[in-house]
């Protein structure tokens, strides 16, 4: 800046309009790239399995889910799930939907593998450990996961029947009633059975519902 009552020079000129243009307060390039934020650290969540007491898959998820709530774990465990499915079975004449656990003596959770959350999950009460190589937990593949999740997520609950092909069965409902036969076919997905029935020396194939027949 010149002194008072002096002309100012080209480049004193040049500087101070360089300094009105310039917008108030902008970073210079070394400031802006220095305040640039860092890219978010990747996921780190994965699924593992725990090993439970056999019978105690549900008490260890409401157990676990509180842990995680109690001790402000959200952050690092984030889902826990027992893997059922439900089937129909028949029992008596009758349909009954039951829920069948997929693995026996298995939680699956899903969460951020550290010191932490480690302890939170091995000291759950009814956790006997994590499934893995020595004492290492083993988290699942995206695969092994995609796998387990369709399966407990099918929209028609299976029908669970004990027929096998080649077993006599009697027919208990419908005009042949009382008819012995033998099981050709099973097709759950329908919960029908094609039995061989004999008239008059020549067996003939009849479909049936599973309700409509019995073991001999």
């Amino acid at each position: 800046m010149p002194a008072a009552g002096m002309t100012p020079s080209p480049a004193d000129e040049e500087a101070m309009a360089r300094a009105e243009e310039a917008p108030a307060g902008e970073p210079s390039p070394e400031s802006a790239a220095e305040e640039e934020p860092k890219a978010p650290a990747q996921d780190e969540r994965r699924w593992y399995v725990v090993h439970s007491y056999s019978g105690y898959e549900n008490k260890v998820k409401r157990n676990l889910e509180q842990r995680i709530e109690s001790m402000n774990m959200r952050d690092k465990i984030f889902q826990v799930v027992v893997p059922t499915v439900e089937e129909v079975e028949l029992h008596d004449g009758k349909r009954r939907t039951v829920e069948r656990r997929v693995f026996p003596g298995y939680v699956l959770v899903q969460m951020i593998m550290d010191d932490d959350s480690w302890y939170v999950v091995r000291n759950t009460p009814g956790v006997t450990g994590f499934v893995g190589i020595g004492n290492k937990p083993t988290p699942l593949s995206q695969e092994e996961v995609d796998r387990i999740l369709k399966r407990i997520q099918a929209q028609a609950p299976k029908i669970r029947v004990s027929f096998r092909v080649g077993q006599k069965v009697r027919i208990i409902d419908g005009p042949f009633t009382d008819f012995v036969g033998t099981v050709d076919e099973v097709d759950e997905s329908k919960g029908k059975v094609k039995v061989l029935v004999s008239f008059f020396g020549r067996e003939t194939p009849i479909e049936l519902d599973f309700l409509q027949v019995e073991k001999v």
